[in-house]
């Protein structure tokens, strides 16, 4: 490779990569610096050709949304690659991504033919369990996929629940009731991954004791936008025997004595992720729609931080 030809890559590298500095002569021939599609076997940072770089089959997220993925591309044809993918060598050639399948999209979509990307020297099940480390930890999985994802980690990685909310960074308490979106039939699952059911909708029909009353309730709820304290309601209804075919009803939602809603729990989970704390949602039995938070700390230091946090978005 000539010289003009290496100096071309690294100005590439910092078009694609702003602020990237350009490799000085004597530098860009170092093929650990920046390297040309699939020749270098060093890792490190590299730009590679696009059509070089292949999905990996194990990757989490079976859905992206076109139109972010479109306001991804508008982005990168302004401002270049600003995060390089992380990938690794595959056997057969080429590059399998680890973290990073958007952009990789966004940039075909933007029509480069380069891309920045981090050779890591990974073997298959660490590359599995880094992809899916760090979807889970973007948040931005459906809940379908989310559940899907700690499982695997626990069955094929044999984490344990306890040591998996560590890996990821999340009370153990979520990863339980993630798992237990998995008892969903097929339908309700498609009908959470679509959007038209919420986390909280899918726990409340979790009270069913039939996939066939499971399914009814679920399309009745997404047809109808029904709360979740109305399928709440619906549920207690059922499995009391009652004619759960009849109407909305005029019914509260109150939970049970000493049993939080679905909602509540729901609730719960998303201020735990907001605050960075364990947060439980009291519920008053004796009058609905009030109640109480309980946020829970295992250090002075850490009730401190959390305070100074609260204190930070005012």
């Amino acid at each position: 490779m000539s010289t003009q030809k290496r100096r071309a890559l690294g100005r590439g590298l910092a078009a694609l990569i702003p602020g990237a500095p350009v490799p000085a002569p004597a530098a860009a021939a170092t093929p650990v610096a920046v390297a040309s599609a699939g020749r270098a076997t060093a890792t490190g940072l590299r730009v590679v050709g696009i059509e070089e770089v292949h999905p990996s089959r194990e990757q989490p997220r079976k859905t992206f949304d076109d139109a972010r993925i479109d306001e991804l591309a508008a982005s990168i044809r302004a401002q270049g690659v600003i995060q390089p993918l992380v990938v690794r060598q595959r056997e057969r050639g080429g590059y399998e991504i680890i973290a990073g399948e958007r952009r990789w999209r966004a940039a075909q979509r933007a029509g480069l033919h380069e891309i920045p990307a981090v050779v890591r020297d990974v073997a298959a099940p660490r590359a599995f369990e880094m992809a899916m480390v760090e979807n889970l930890q973007r948040e931005d999985l459906n809940p379908i996929e989310e559940a899907n994802g700690y499982q695997r980690l626990i069955s094929e990685l044999s984490y344990t629940q306890e040591s998996l909310a560590v890996r990821v960074g999340k009370d153990r308490t979520t990863i339980t009731n993630a798992l237990r979106l998995l008892r969903l039939p097929d339908e309700v699952r498609d009908l959470v991954v679509a959007g038209k059911l919420s986390m909280g909708h899918a726990r409340a029909l979790l009270g069913l004791e039939s996939a066939d009353a499971m399914i009814r309730l679920g399309r009745r709820t997404a047809a109808r936008e029904l709360s979740v304290r109305q399928v709440e309601a619906l549920v207690r209804r059922e499995r009391d025997g009652a004619d759960a075919a009849g109407g909305q009803g005029g019914t509260d939602g109150a939970p049970s004595p000493g049993r939080p809603s679905a909602s509540a729990r729901d609730l719960g989970e998303r201020l735990s992720r907001a605050v960075g704390a364990r947060v439980k949602v009291v519920e008053s039995a004796a009058k609905p729609g009030t109640g109480h938070l309980e946020i829970h700390f295992s250090s002075l230091d850490e009730l401190d931080a959390l305070i100074a946090r609260l204190d930070r978005h005012g």
